[in-house]
Order: structure tokens, then C-alpha cells, then sequence
């Protein structure tokens, strides 16, 4: 029984670590996104969106041997909490690969023609996203709910600034409607640069979770 209990609680740390990894993928794709998007860079966009592959892989392997550990171990208390939370994560990572994805196509189209003004508040948000999605690493890594907080917080400073480029969006279309069509590709860019901030709270609110066994929204 103990050899059995050993090894489940192996795999267990096996799947957090394969977890971690696949954040890391998913945190580098969106470094190189907004990479290209600050230095108009294809080479870097594309590079991000060849990685997305090896955040899908994590996806479906994750998953695979949660449900197996589920099956055969049937696990209870914090060490299923750990499985339950681990198959939201990996939707919230894969997420986050998707909208990278998405970030680097635009900067792609961006590279075209001069941008129509430079870009201020979407590299903010950007640099805040990327840091809030280190911070969920950490939190998760360390099981620290102080962590958690500070997400929460840095989420809203995201939300904000979505605010700010939209507004300023609307405003340059007005004025000049023939940058209309650059203009609703940054607005999409802070658009998925606020979703994958939605994305990394989700992250925390397991991490949540995970530590004391409520489900609570933490972002409101």
C-alpha cells in the first residue's frame, strides 16, 4: 500500500511539474508576441505561433493522466483538489497560448505599412499580462495566496488600460477613418491582451482553490 501511495504521489508531482512547463510555453509565446508586436518582428511572431503546438501537446497529455490518476488512484481531500484544479489550469494555459497566437498574427498584418501612432498603453498592458502570468507560476510553485492577491489587483490595472485604448481607438477612427482597419487591430490586440488577464485570475482563483478548498471568485 505504501509503494502505491509513493508512486501516485510521484506522478502527482510529475503532473505539476509537466503543468509548470507547459505555463512556461505559454509565457514564452506570449513574450514573443509582444516581442514582434514592440519591435516589428515577424520572425519573432512566428516563432511564437510554431510553439503553440507544444502548449496543445501539454494540453492533451495533462489531461490524459489526470483522468487516468482520477480512474485508477481515486484520489481524495487536497490531492484531488490538485487533480480538479490541474484540468481547469491547463484550459486557462491553452487559452492564453490561443490569444498569443492571435497577438502575433496581428503584429504580423502591423508590419505592413507605419503604424498610424506609436502604441503606449497596449505594451503596458502587455507588460503587465506577462506579469501576472509569472506571478500565477510562482503562486502555483510555491502555494503562495499572497501572490494571488497581487494578480487580482494587476488584473484590474489591465482592465483599465483596455479602457484607455478603446476609448483612444474610437477617438483616431473618428478623426481619421482611413486608419480604421490598423486601428481595430491594436483594439483587438488589448482585447486579447485583456482576456488572457481574465485567463491568468482564473489561474489564481484555482490556485485558490487548491489551498483551501473554496471556489470563490476572486476577480469581481
Amino acid at each position: 500500500m505504501e509503494i502505491v501511495r509513493e508512486r501516485f504521489t510521484q506522478q502527482l508531482k510529475e503532473l505539476q511539474e509537466d503543468l509548470v512547463s507547459m505555463t512556461h510555453a505559454a509565457e514564452k509565446m506570449l513574450q514573443l508576441s509582444i516581442e514582434s508586436l514592440k519591435e516589428r518582428n515577424v520572425e519573432k511572431a512566428q516563432e511564437a505561433i510554431v510553439l503553440d503546438d507544444v502548449v496543445d501537446d501539454f494540453n492533451f497529455k495533462i489531461e490524459e493522466r489526470c483522468l487516468s490518476l482520477i480512474a485508477l488512484q481515486q484520489p481524495v481531500a487536497k490531492d484531488l483538489r490538485i487533480i480538479a484544479a490541474i484540468l481547469k489550469v491547463i484550459t486557462d494555459v491553452e487559452r492564453i497560448g490561443d490569444y498569443s497566437v492571435d497577438i502575433a498574427k496581428f503584429s504580423i498584418r502591423l508590419v505592413e505599412k507605419p503604424l498610424f501612432k506609436p502604441l503606449i498603453d497596449v505594451p503596458r498592458m502587455a507588460d503587465l499580462v506577462k506579469g501576472m502570468l509569472e506571478e500565477a507560476i510562482t503562486a502555483f510553485i510555491q502555494r503562495d495566496l499572497t501572490i494571488v492577491q497581487k494578480v487580482v489587483e494587476a488584473d484590474n490595472e489591465v482592465d483599465e488600460l483596455y479602457r484607455s485604448v478603446h476609448e483612444e481607438v474610437v477617438e483616431n477612427i473618428e478623426r481619421d477613418p482611413s486608419v480604421t482597419r490598423q486601428a481595430i487591430w491594436v483594439l483587438m490586440i488589448a482585447r486579447y491582451l485583456e482576456r488572457i488577464g481574465d485567463h491568468v485570475t482564473n489561474i489564481t482563483e484555482r490556485i485558490y482553490y487548491m489551498e483551501t478548498g473554496e471556489l470563490i471568485e476572486l476577480h469581481q
